[in-house]
């Protein structure tokens, strides 16, 4: 849970920073940049598993935490969601607020943040179920036993034992409580933030 919720809070801030800086900041190479990263978005994840493997060991990050959590503080996906909802900010209303002498922080923080969150909702629930779900690169990452996440612990608890059905019940049933409490929660920003984006769109 520690590690899902963190990976979502580092993504929420992170992709709200840069989807906003990609639609409504001017600098040098912001179109090359993002047509870049759009390209980015064809390569299989696996392709990147094995460099990102040997930077993080280089780092000593290989079984901790943050070897889970650093590659996904950022995504693409997300930066291109939060980019493209952000392009409807009347860019009138940031420049009123400029004249008025917000700093670029203060900006983001009081008036842009608070006109993301349809968006920074849907791609909070996405990104906790991302986390939450993940399997593969937990495994390749977290070695000790000690650290496994959920999802990795039950794979291992089913193939150690396989006849006890309730034993893996138990553990099915923790594993699908925190999504559904947090779906039932932000239903209505998940939503809102689909349907305004397919308005949009």
């Amino acid at each position: 849970m520690a590690i899902s919720l963190a990976i979502t809070s580092f993504a929420l801030l992170l992709n709200a920073m840069a989807g906003y800086a990609f639609a409504k900041l001017r600098f040098v190479g912001r179109e090359q940049v993002f047509r870049t990263l759009l390209a980015a978005l064809v390569m299989p994840l696996q392709v990147g598993m094995l460099p990102l493997f040997l930077m993080l060991k280089q780092l000593g990050l290989i079984n901790t935490y943050w070897a889970v959590i650093i590659p996904s503080m950022a995504t693409i996906y997300g930066i291109f969601m939060v980019r493209q909802y952000a392009l409807a900010i009347p860019d009138s209303l940031l420049d009123a607020a400029r004249l008025d002498g917000a700093s670029e922080w203060r900006l983001f923080f009081t008036i842009v943040l608070p006109l993301l969150r349809p968006v920074l909702a849907t791609l909070g629930i996405f990104t906790f179920l991302s986390a939450w779900n993940d399997f593969m690169w937990p495994l390749i990452v977290l070695t000790g036993s000690e650290n496994y996440t959920l999802p990795v612990a039950l794979a291992i608890l089913s193939t150690e034992h396989v006849q006890d059905a309730e034993l893996m019940m138990a553990g099915s049933l923790i594993t699908i409580l925190p999504v559904l409490c947090l779906f039932i929660l932000l239903q209505r920003q998940l939503i809102g933030g689909i349907m305004v984006g397919g308005v949009k769109g």
